[in-house]
């Protein structure tokens, strides 16, 4: 969008948000930021947007103004066992021994979820735990869960979900740690939920602290949060964390997050199914990285869900080994995912049987058919069904999307196709055709970000591959496209704006 307030209000309202929030608005974002801020105002009490930020620069923020910001500022989207690979090494690697090391020193394990959003991590991190614990008793660990937005926290501490949030997740899980509602929504049980304390936090204030309950952390997840702030509030934040974590803790940031730079302290611990870091006082010499074995197909957990054995772990084996690579500075973005994250980003995307599939394939071709015949309403009513028979299908969202397009409810697209990429993080063209859509709504920030993530993506695919569901569209050529779009050049005819 055009900037309309006076130009040095935004670069100055954008240096007031890094100091006192940790939010990182470059210059190219200032006009997503006007954006943003003109959708607070109202709730701040003022009549437009310049006279909103005039208000915040004239002292100090508020804990109500940054509570409020923060709802308008940052994007809540998360879903239990979320990026499956690090759970997967959490439970068979990392926890059991944290584990054992709590019982030799007779101390609480001890659990920080820093941004926590609306609490489908700290309660992933609690079943996990149950599942290690079985028969054991009362778990002796303390899980402190913490974000900056008051509505995140509320939806956190009633504990009651979607079935979006369960997305990929397997279906014992809700049915074992779950309660049915009448509303259609699930609630997580009492035992569950009584582990987990809710706290507000401003990762850009001061910590570790007794007064928070930010010390002595055994492992600390902060993931798809760190991406909001500048490298240098991303490097102060690395050095309170590792201030909070004892000796031998971990921190779990995502894998687009992970930065040999930015987290120096740090060692960079590479498993098959993700990468972590540790706190070692004493670690190997800079640059080396340590590799684990591939861990074995365990089990799934067997039918009868209320009798769940806890899952045997194999110890952890710190094998040093001089010929594997330095890890790359930065990890470019989250659909780069391969090798040792596949395993987080990959979703089983079927139906729950034979008839269930060719139910759902039938009704993917009528959408189709319709859609190609111009006959787009009827279009989005055969995808909608498609959708109920098997939600969990990247494609489906991606179809959806593009009928959407075509009516012009870019909104509703924008919506499809973030669900898309959710549930395949290398679905190309979902992430071309989102960048596509900010780009025509003027939010260039965005725009340029989904640009990013997809030239990443074609970086790995040979240049005369034919993408997915792209109707003979191969990489070479959409990275043409790409650098046409940027560079202000059509490759084509360029369609009106959409409206919603």
């Amino acid at each position: 969008m055009q900037n309309t307030v006076p130009h040095p209000l935004l670069p100055q309202l954008s240096r007031l948000l890094t100091m006192e929030m940790g939010l990182y608005y470059p210059e190219k974002c200032w006009g997503d930021l006007e954006r943003r801020v003109a959708a607070a105002a109202p709730a701040l009490g003022m009549p437009n947007t310049e006279a909103c930020i005039h208000q915040l620069l004239s002292a100090s923020l508020t804990r109500r103004q940054i509570e409020i910001l923060a709802r308008h500022l940052t994007v809540g989207e998360t879903y239990f066992f979320r990026e499956k690979g690090c759970f997967d090494v959490l439970e068979a690697r990392i926890l059991p021994e944290l584990m054992r090391a709590c019982a030799r020193e007779h101390r609480q394990l001890r659990i920080w979820s820093a941004g926590c959003c609306t609490g489908e991590e700290p309660y992933s991190i609690a079943i996990l735990l149950d599942r290690l614990m079985q028969n054991t008793g009362e778990p002796n660990v303390t899980i402190l869960a913490t974000d900056i937005n008051p509505i995140f926290l509320e939806k956190a501490a009633a504990g009651v979900y979607n079935k979006w949030s369960f997305r990929g997740t397997a279906a014992w899980i809700k049915e074992r740690y779950f309660k049915p509602r009448k509303d259609g929504q699930f609630e997580i049980l009492p035992n569950i939920r009584k582990q987990v304390t809710f706290s507000y936090l401003n990762l850009a204030e001061g910590y570790p602290d007794f007064i928070n309950d930010t010390e002595a952390m055994d492992l600390i997840f902060c993931r798809n949060v760190l991406m909001y702030f500048s490298p240098d509030g991303v490097l102060k934040i690395g050095q309170s964390f590792h201030r909070s974590l004892v000796n031998g803790g971990w921190l779990i940031l995502s894998p687009v997050e992970i930065s040999t730079r930015l987290f120096p302290k740090f060692k960079l611990i590479t498993f098959p199914e993700a990468a972590l870091y540790h706190k070692n006082e004493s670690p190997p010499p800079e640059g080396t990285v340590v590799k684990y074995p591939v861990l074995p197909e365990l089990p799934d957990p067997p039918e009868d869900v209320n009798r769940i054995p806890t899952r045997a772990f194999a110890p952890p084996l710190y094998l040093l080994d001089k010929e594997m690579p330095a890890v790359p500075e930065c990890v470019p973005a989250e659909p780069l995912i391969k090798g040792i994250w596949a395993q987080a980003a990959r979703i089983h995307n079927i139906a729950d049987g034979p008839k269930d599939h060719e139910e759902f394939e039938t009704l993917c071709n009528k959408a189709r058919s319709y859609a190609n015949a111009g006959q787009l309403t009827e279009a989005v009513g055969w995808c909608e069904k498609a959708i109920a028979v098997n939600k969990l299908n990247p494609a489906v969202h991606y179809l959806l999307a593009t009928i959407c397009q075509e009516l012009g409810q870019s909104t509703m697209a924008k919506q499809s196709l973030t669900r898309t990429i959710y549930l395949d993080p290398e679905f190309v063209l979902a992430h071309f055709t989102l960048g596509s859509l900010c780009m025509f709504d003027d939010q260039h920030c965005e725009a340029e970000r989904h640009f990013n993530n997809t030239l990443a993506l074609l970086a790995l695919s040979a240049y005369d591959k034919i993408l997915p569901e792209s109707n003979g569209l191969t990489a070479g050529r959409l990275k043409h496209i790409i650098t046409s779009v940027r560079s202000g050049i059509s490759p084509g005819p360029r369609k009106n704006k959409h409206n919603d």
